[in-house]
């Protein structure tokens, strides 16, 4: 499967979740919506060799995440039409251990990283009582949002 494809579905997924943590005040769901945020500018620095702008769980307002995915839609797309797949990447992670990935692999993951935290906002908003956004890849695919 095409990568782009995949980044494009994380987009209009996350962008779902912006739209429907506008409607609640679940703090739980906001905190981990910040940290898919904060991953994305870890992993995406990690790719080019740069300072990442985000901690990896940031305190970010939904407007700060939505800001955000603007920006990173647009770098996802350029990184993703010129990444070397198949190159590998060292970089030092959140324990201070320092490790070398595919490229591939690595955006595989910031792709999996977003969904499985998707899936932990929507227990915390529907543990708060409410229906949490319906961000499923095939809704996404067989409604034609890609």
């Amino acid at each position: 499967m095409e990568l782009a494809r995949l980044f494009r579905y994380d987009d209009w997924a996350n962008r779902e979740e912006v739209d429907r943590l506008r409607t609640t005040s679940n703090a739980t769901a906001l905190r981990l919506f910040g940290h898919i945020i904060g991953a994305q500018w870890l992993w995406y620095a990690r790719l080019r060799g740069e300072t990442p702008r985000a901690e990896v769980w940031p305190d970010l307002s939904l407007d700060d995440c939505a800001r955000s995915l603007d920006l990173l839609g647009s770098f996802w797309t350029e990184y993703l039409a010129e990444a070397p797949l198949e190159e590998k990447v060292t970089y030092v992670n959140s324990k201070g251990e320092t490790w070398t990935s595919r490229i591939e692999d690595v955006l595989m993951h910031v792709v999996m990283h977003g969904a499985y935290h998707r899936g932990q906002i929507a227990t915390a908003v529907r543990r708060g009582g409410e229906e949490p956004a319906y961000t499923d890849y095939i809704h996404c695919t067989r409604s034609g949002f890609i």
